[in-house]
C-alpha cells in the first residue's frame, strides 16, 4: 500500500520512507516492525502512540509487528508488568499472533556475540567503577581518556569474561566495554559498557545468568536476529542510532533500519516511567490503573475506549521534533465517540428533593425516554416518575441572578421527558438549608409543550425519589495543577504541582433503575453531567460505583473555533 492509497491524515514522514524502500524493494518487498517494551512498568498513553504506530504500519502494509520484551534488567522487571503491557496492547485493538519474543530470548547469542568481539580484539573487560566510567568519559569539547584496561589482551578479555559469567566476581565490579572510539563526539560511542554483572533472578531466564547485556547491545542485534526492517523509536535514541549502526557493521550482521520519531508529551500529564512508579510507590494515586494516571489501564478504568485513543494518536501524527499537546484533544476524542456510542441515562449527584403536591399519593408512571439521540436504532427505556422527585441541588436558587433560566421560587420548567413543573414552596431546616422544594406539575405537558403556548427556558434532569437507586461517583480532574508539572519554583518538586482535587468521592448519587442493570467497565452518559464508567473493580450488583471519564464541556472545541 502507497501513500496514496492511505486514509486522509495517514501519511507522514516514516511511511514516506517505507514506500521508497518498497520501490527500490530494499528488504524484498517486506515490512516488519516491533514495538519493545521494558517489562519494568505500565503502559501509558505515550506508549499508545508508539503501538499504533508500529502496529498499523504493518496492518496498512500487510506486514508482521513485533511484540518484543526488552528483558535485559532483571531488578525493575516482573511478570505483572508483561502480563498488563499484553492486555493493554489488546485492549487496543492490535494483536502480535505468533511473533511474540523476549530479549532473553537471544542472551546465548548475545554472549557469543560478545566473545567474538573480545577475539577480534574489539571489546575488553573493564574494572573501572560505575562512576569511574563516567568521570573519565570526557565532554563534548574533550575527548575521553581511555580506560587503563583497554588494552588486555584477548586471552585475559576471554579469562575474564568467563569468570564474569561463572560469577566469579561481584556486582559492579567488573564490565565488558566495547573498543569503540574515545574521541568520538558522540559520547555514546566513547567504549561503551555492553555487560555488567548483576546477580539477580530473572523473571524468565531464573538464575542462569549473573551477567547481562545492556540495551544498546541488545536492541540492535535483537532486531537483526528477527529481521526487523524498520526499527522505529522515539527520539531519545536518534544519537544512539550511530552505536546501534556500528554493533551491526562490526558484527557482520543483517542491519536494519532505525527511524526516530518525536515522543508524546501531553499537558497536565507526566510521561516518565520512574515518575509514574514513584507516584504508586508513594501512594499519590491508587495503584497504576487509578483513572487519574496516564497508565492505559489508568485510562481504560476511566472510561477511555480504545476507539477514542486510536482517533487520538492518528490526529496527533508522527513529527520529527518533539512537541507538546494539550490534554483537551485527548479528551475531545473521547468525546467524540461516547456521544456515538454510549447510552443516556439520569442520575443527580447532589439530590435536593421535590415534592409535587397536586400529583396522586399512590400513582406511579412510566415516560417513555431516548436511549442514545445518535443512534435511533438503540430505541428507547421506561423511566419511572412518582409524586417526589430529585433534581440537581444546583438547579434551584431561592434568589437567582437575572439570567437564571433553572428552577427557582414561582419559576416554572420542564423536567426531561415528563412536564412543566413550577416552584411554589422552599422548605428549610433549623439550619437555614434547603431540604425540600414543593412543586406543582401541570399534567397537561406530559412529554411535550403546554397545550396554551407558554414557553420555558430550562430542562433538568430528575430521578423518582421511590425508584432511585443509591451509587458512588468518583469525579476524576487533572492530576497537576500545572500545564507542565516539571515546572517548579525554588524549593519545589514536580511533586508539589500535584492537584489536591484531582479526585472528589460523591455518595449518596440517586440514579434511575436501569443503571443497577449495568455492567462493569459500560460507558454510558449522565444526561448534562458528562461520560461515566461503570468501575472495573468497585462496580457490583448492589453497589454501584461510576467514574466521570470526561465532562460535557468540550474545551478543545473551543481552542479549535477561536
Amino acid at each position: 500500500m502507497s501513500n496514496s492509497d492511505m486514509p486522509a491524515g495517514k501519511t507522514n514522514f516514516i511511511r514516506q520512507i517505507i514506500d521508497e524502500d518498497l520501490r527500490t524493494n530494499k528488504w524484498d518487498g517486506r515490512v516488519m516492525t516491533r514495538f519493545p517494551p521494558e517489562p519494568n512498568g505500565y503502559l501509558h498513553i505515550g506508549h499508545a502512540k508508539s503501538i499504533c504506530l508500529n502496529f498499523g504500519i504493518a496492518r496498512d502494509y500487510k506486514g508482521i509487528c513485533h511484540l518484543r520484551f526488552d528483558d535485559t534488567n532483571p531488578c525493575k522487571e516482573e511478570q505483572e508488568y508483561v502480563d498488563s503491557i499484553k492486555e493493554d496492547i489488546r485492549w487496543l485493538g492490535f494483536d502480535w499472533g505468533e511473533h511474540e519474543y523476549f530479549a532473553s530470548d537471544y542472551f546465548d547469542q548475545l554472549y557469543e556475540w560478545a566473545l567474538q568481539m573480545i577475539r577480534n580484539g574489539q571489546a575488553f573487560v573493564c574494572d573501572l567503577s560505575a562512576e569511574e566510567i563516567r568521570q573519565t568519559r570526557g565532554t563534548l569539547k574533550e575527548p575521553g581518556q581511555p580506560s587503563p584496561y583497554r588494552d588486555r589482551s584477548v586471552e585475559e578479555n576471554l579469562d575474564l569474561f568467563q569468570r564474569m559469567k561463572d560469577g566469579e566476581f561481584p556486582d559492579g565490579s567488573r564490565t565488558l566495554r566495547a573498543k569503540c572510539d574515545m574521541a568520538s563526539p558522540n559520547l555514546n560511542l566513547r567504549d561503551p559498557v555492553m555487560y555488567r554483572i548483576l546477580h539477580a533472578h530473572h523473571h524468565r531466564s531464573g538464575d542462569k545468568w549473573c551477567i547481562y547485556p545492556m540495551y544498546d547491545f541488545t536492541h540492535g542485534q535483537s532486531d537483526s536476529i528477527e529481521r526487523i526492517t524498520h526499527s522505529i523509536c522515539t527520539l531519545e535514541f536518534e544519537d544512539h542510532r550511530p552505536l546501534y549502526d556500528w554493533y551491526c557493521d562490526t558484527l557482520g550482521i543483517y542491519h536494519p533500519q532505525q527511524i526516530e520519531f518525536a515522543r508524546l508529551n501531553l499537558t497536565y500529564t507526566v510521561m516518565s516511567k520512574r515518575r509514574l512508579l514513584e507516584l504508586v510507590r508513594d501512594r499519590h494515586v491508587n495503584g497504576w490503573d487509578d483513572p487519574r494516571m496516564p497508565t492505559i489501564s489508568g485510562l481504560r478504568r476511566r472510561g477511555y475506549t480504545p476507539e477514542s485513543i486510536r482517533d487520538f494518536c492518528d490526529r496527533i501524527g508522527v513529527a520529527k521534533a518533539d512537541n507538546t499537546v494539550e490534554i483537551q484533544m485527548l479528551e475531545h476524542c473521547l468525546r467524540e465517540h461516547l456521544n456515538k456510542v454510549a447510552p443516556r441515562y439520569m442520575a443527580v449527584l447532589n439530590p435536593l428533593k421535590v415534592v409535587l403536591t397536586n400529583y396522586p399519593d399512590d400513582q406511579t408512571e412510566t415516560l417513555e425516554a431516548v436511549n442514545n439521540p445518535e443512534r435511533p436504532e438503540d430505541g428507547t427505556r421506561e423511566v419511572p416518575f412518582s409524586k417526589v422527585l430529585y433534581i440537581e441541588r444546583e438547579d434551584f436558587m431561592e434568589d437567582p441572578p437575572k439570567k437564571f433560566f433553572r428552577l427557582s421560587p414561582g419559576a416554572e420548567v420542564r423536567l426531561r421527558y415528563a412536564y412543566f413543573i413550577k416552584c411554589e414552596e422552599v422548605i428549610k431546616d433549623a439550619d437555614g438549608e434547603i431540604v425540600e422544594l414543593r412543586c406543582t406539575y401541570d399534567p397537561a405537558t406530559r412529554g411535550g409543550d403546554a397545550p396554551d403556548g407558554r414557553k420555558v427556558k430550562a430542562t433538568l434532569h430528575w430521578v423518582s425519589a421511590a425508584h432511585a437507586v443509591d451509587a458512588e461517583a468518583r469525579l476524576y480532574d487533572h492530576l497537576f495543577v500545572k500545564e507542565n508539572p516539571g515546572a517548579v519554583e525554588d524549593g519545589q518538586t514536580w511533586i508539589d504541582n500535584l492537584n489536591p482535587d484531582s479526585l472528589k468521592v460523591v455518595s449518596g448519587v440517586k440514579l434511575e433503575p436501569e443503571l443497577a442493570k449495568v455492567a462493569a467497565g459500560a460507558h454510558v452518559q449522565f444526561e448534562r453531567l458528562g461520560y461515566f464508567c461503570a468501575d472495573a473493580k468497585d462496580h457490583a450488583p448492589g453497589k454501584p460505583v461510576f467514574n466521570r471519564a470526561v465532562t460535557l464541556r468540550d474545551a478543545w472545541a473551543k481552542i479549535q473555533q477561536k
